[in-house]
């Protein structure tokens, strides 16, 4: 028996048995779950109805993942499954799914936030920053005086980046897409999450 989305089989609202007018329905058919796992990347190519295809991702280690207030992305790696609000089981097997929260590598964040704003490459450093920004040109130097006026960052978000590890939830669907793609999590979302794990 293949697996079904048709309501044929359920019963009426008064609890009777329907009679079965019509077999099962190709365009009503279910696959099993890709239950994508933290690990290499292991991609399967699925045919789908009308010669379509979906990818399905058996194991994802890395995702583009976009800085909301920063209007950034960069590709970056995956390193943990740490909260999944609907099941823990998929916390414990790591497993990659829509609106799963992750732990990702902050280095191409921590490169592009120095280098836009024109800081030390060592600016999030436990100590005090030793490295020296090269002064550019006087057009270069406007730009980044222009830039530092609306910079703000908030402690939570420090913090992660100086520890190296960001907070981040995935939006896009690792079994149908074959993407585990996402964005970085911040102000009440962000104190939100750090709670439910700090009760966890």
């Amino acid at each position: 028996m293949g697996i079904g989305r048709d309501s044929r089989h359920k019963r009426n609202l008064t609890g009777a048995r329907r009679n079965l007018h019509q077999k099962k329905r190709k365009f009503e058919l279910g696959r099993p779950a890709a239950s994508t796992k933290l690990g290499s990347k292991r991609i399967r190519l699925i045919r789908t109805l009308g010669g379509n295809t979906k990818r399905r991702a058996l194991r994802l280690d890395a995702g583009t993942f976009s800085w909301g207030t920063e209007t950034h992305s960069s590709k970056t790696k995956i390193l943990d499954v740490v909260y999944n609000a609907s099941n823990n089981e998929l916390v414990r097997t790591k497993s990659l799914v829509k609106g799963c929260i992750v732990q990702i590598d902050a280095t191409p964040f921590k490169a592009h936030y120095t280098a836009h704003y024109g800081l030390p490459k060592d600016f999030f450093s436990k100590g005090e920053p030793q490295d020296q920004v090269a002064a550019g040109s006087r057009k270069v130097q406007r730009k980044r005086e222009k830039r530092q006026k609306n910079r703000k960052l908030e402690q939570l978000l420090v913090d992660q980046l100086i520890q190296g590890r960001l907070l981040a939830a995935i939006s896009s669907r690792p079994g149908q897409s074959g993407r585990a793609d996402g964005y970085i999590l911040e102000g009440e979302e962000l104190a939100f999450y750090k709670r439910k794990l700090r009760s966890k």
